[in-house]
């Protein structure tokens, strides 16, 4: 059974956000198809995605399929400033605010009816800001759990909002496909629909025993659980990153193992600088692989100790590499990534004691963060990546 509560839960998600910046900032580009990225689609207009067009596509095919699209180059500076004013829009609205990446996030405005109103006008308060100060559309979802008002955003979209109300969530969820729940991914969708089960309510239908048999214990536990409506999680502020991570698209053609060694490089600079500037450390370094039939590998190395030094995780990174050059040489390379888990908040590291006058590697790492700080990240450069294309750094909300 499903007990219902008080809608105060908002998911807020912005809409096609590279592609919606783009058009913002460019009158000429409004209510056209808009590329973002040439080679990898990295965002597109919902014009664009009318025509078929999807994120992640290569370029090519996304241009097959809308001749008449516009490509642009992505912005990244644009982007995060747009993130950081949309975000101070949310912690307008209420301090109970939780990322999930850098156009969506969570929002508890449980105790704000005596002063704000009702969650519905709160939500739709927050949109009109939003448009106002930012010139952005945006999509909110508003419901009793978090789930729900995912769901609820989902559905909404574009530019839109959508209040489950209360008593009326499984009469919302039921009728839906199966891929809305967390979890049910390509390979978990093809064995629920080998079994005729095609929505959330033929799901609810099965009950657990049937769903642990085909799925197993955990899996069909968390999914029985959703598709009721279930989910006990609160809002949580101030949750730091498990991980943090980079990743390259390597393309179709055969790779060299120096061109992916210097791609390796570049990611381990870029990742570990992310460390050092949130002050955390890590034990866990894990390669992550993408081959051509688009399948996925993983290999992964618990350090000593803990550490943000480049030199220590690049070390680890190109031993993990090497181990599975094998596997790219026999099914072709994609993609390549580079994340360090198992992080310390404190950010301290056990150092060990120079000797004759060295310098710790750690002291290197914070002398270059300091000369690319103030010069920009292409002041100092590791000699076997100048003139290289490293590709593009994503912005990251602060850790």
């Amino acid at each position: 059974m499903f007990v219902p509560g008080e809608p105060t839960i908002l998911h807020a998600d912005l809409d096609a956000f590279y592609a919606s910046v783009e058009q913002r900032d460019d009158p000429a580009l409004r209510g056209r198809p808009v590329i973002v990225g040439g080679g990898v689609v990295l965002a597109c207009s919902y014009e664009a995605k009318a025509r078929g067009v999807r994120t992640a596509m290569g370029g090519r095919m996304a241009r097959a399929l809308c001749p008449d699209a516009i490509v642009v180059s992505p912005r990244m500076e644009a982007y995060s400033g747009a993130s950081r004013a949309v975000f101070s829009v949310f912690g307008s609205v209420t301090p109970l605010v939780e990322p999930i990446s850098i156009d969506e996030a969570f929002l508890d405005v449980s105790g704000l009816r005596r002063i704000a109103g009702p969650p519905a006008e709160i939500a739709a308060r927050l949109r009109r800001q939003v448009a106002d100060d930012v010139g952005l559309p945006i999509t909110v979802g508003v419901a009793a759990t978090k789930f729900l008002a995912k769901v609820a955003s989902r559905v909404a979209k574009p530019d839109g909002l959508l209040v489950v109300e209360p008593g009326g969530e499984l009469e919302f969820l039921h009728p839906l496909p199966i891929e809305v729940l967390w979890g049910v991914g390509e390979v978990t969708s093809r064995k629920l629909r080998g079994q005729g089960v095609t929505t959330v309510g033929d799901l609810a239908a099965m009950g657990a025993p049937g769903l642990e048999s085909l799925l197993g214990k955990a899996a069909g536990r968390h999914l029985g659980a959703l598709a009721h409506g279930r989910d006990p999680r609160r809002v949580q502020v101030g949750r730091r990153r498990r991980s943090i991570g980079a990743q390259r698209a390597m393309g179709n053609r055969p790779i060299p193992p120096e061109r992916v060694d210097a791609v390796l490089m570049g990611l381990v600079d870029r990742v570990t600088r992310r460390m050092r500037r949130a002050g955390r450390t890590g034990r866990t370094v894990t390669l992550r692989l993408r081959f051509g039939d688009f399948s996925r590998a993983t290999r992964s190395h618990t350090l000593a100790r803990s550490t943000a030094e480049t030199d220590a995780i690049l070390a680890a990174i190109r031993l993990l590499a090497q181990a599975a050059a094998p596997l790219m040489d026999e099914r072709g390379l994609t993609m390549l990534g580079v994340n360090v888990g198992n992080l310390d908040d404190s950010g301290g590291s056990q150092l060990e004691l120079p000797f004759a006058g060295e310098t710790h590697p750690i002291q290197l790492d914070s002398a270059v963060d300091e000369v690319r700080e103030r010069y920009g990240l292409s002041a100092v450069t590791r000699a076997t990546l100048l003139g290289r294309d490293q590709g593009l750094e994503m912005p990251m909300l602060p850790d």
